[in-house]
C-alpha cells in the first residue's frame, strides 16, 4: 500500500472527513482491520485565510509547497490539498514535489463526465467560484460549468466561512443552498458540485433536485485508488 500525504486544516472540519473517508475506503477494499497509511500536515487555517483575504497567494504558495515537500520527505507517495480553494495554487505546489499531486478538479471533472453530465453548478467559496482557476480547468476538460449570481455566491461563501468551517450546520442555510440549486436547474444546470470540502456537512449529494458530486468524497476515493493501485487481492483479517 502506498502512503497518502494530506495537507489539511483548511478547515479541520473537512480534514477529519478526509481521514475518515480514506480509512473507510481502504477497509472496504481490503477488509478486516485494514486502514490507510496516511501522513497529514494540518496547517493553522487562520493564517491561510489571512493570505486569501489580503490576496497574498504568494505566501500561501510557499506555505503549502513547504507542507507538500515535508510530506514527501516523510514518505508520502502522493499529495492531496484537502480543500478546493487552495487548488488555485496547485500548480505551484505540484512543482515543489516529485510525487503526484492528486488534483481535486481533475478527479471531480472525471466523475461528472463518466456519469454523462456536462453543465455542473459549482457551489464553493467566492475565491473558487470567481477566480476562474476551477471553471477554466473544467472547461479545458470538456465541461461547461456555471456559478450562482453575485448575491447567491456571497451567501454560499458566507455559510462556508461563518458556519461550516466553525462546525455549525444551520437548517436555514441548507434551505438557502437548496433554493440556489433550484434556480440553477431552471437555468440549465444538469448536476451540482459540492465544490467546497465542508459543504458535505450541510448537503447530502444524493438528496438534491440535481445529481450531486461531492468533491471531498471523490478526492478521497482517488487517493485510495492510487494507494492501492497494482494490488488486486482482497485481504481479510
Amino acid at each position: 500500500m502506498k502512503t497518502i500525504g494530506l495537507i489539511g486544516g483548511m478547515s479541520f472540519e473537512s480534514s477529519a472527513i478526509y481521514y475518515r473517508l480514506v480509512n473507510e475506503a481502504v477497509r472496504e477494499s481490503l477488509g478486516g482491520l485494514s486502514s490507510a497509511q496516511v501522513i497529514m500536515h494540518s496547517v493553522n487555517f487562520a493564517e491561510i485565510v489571512g493570505y486569501q483575504t489580503t490576496g497574498r497567494w504568494d505566501l500561501a504558495e510557499k506555505a503549502l509547497a513547504d507542507c507538500a515537500a515535508g510530506l514527501e520527505r516523510a514518505g508520502a507517495d502522493c499529495i492531496l490539498i484537502c480543500t478546493n480553494t487552495m487548488h488555485l495554487i496547485a500548480d505551484h505546489v505540484a512543482a515543489s514535489i516529485s510525487v503526484p499531486l492528486i488534483h481535486i478538479v481533475d478527479e471531480t471533472s472525471a466523475a461528472i463526465k463518466a456519469s454523462g453530465y456536462r453543465r455542473p453548478l459549482l457551489l464553493a467559496t467566492r475565491y473558487t467560484m470567481e477566480h476562474g482557476f476551477y471553471t477554466n480547468h473544467m472547461r479545458a476538460l470538456g465541461l461547461d460549468p456555471m456559478v450562482p449570481d453575485a448575491e447567491d455566491r456571497q451567501t454560499v461563501h458566507d455559510v462556508i466561512f461563518k458556519e461550516l468551517c466553525a462546525g455549525r450546520v444551520e437548517a436555514a442555510s441548507r434551505d438557502a443552498y437548496l433554493a440556489i440549486i433550484e434556480k440553477a436547474k431552471a437555468k440549465g444546470a444538469d448536476c451540482v458540485i459540492l465544490g467546497c470540502t465542508e459543504i458535505c456537512l450541510l448537503l447530502d449529494p444524493d438528496q438534491l433536485c440535481l445529481p450531486g458530486f461531492d468533491s471531498t468524497r471523490i478526492h478521497a476515493q482517488a487517493a485510495v485508488t492510487f494507494a492501492l493501485s497494482g494490488r488486486r487481492e482482497k485481504m481479510v483479517a
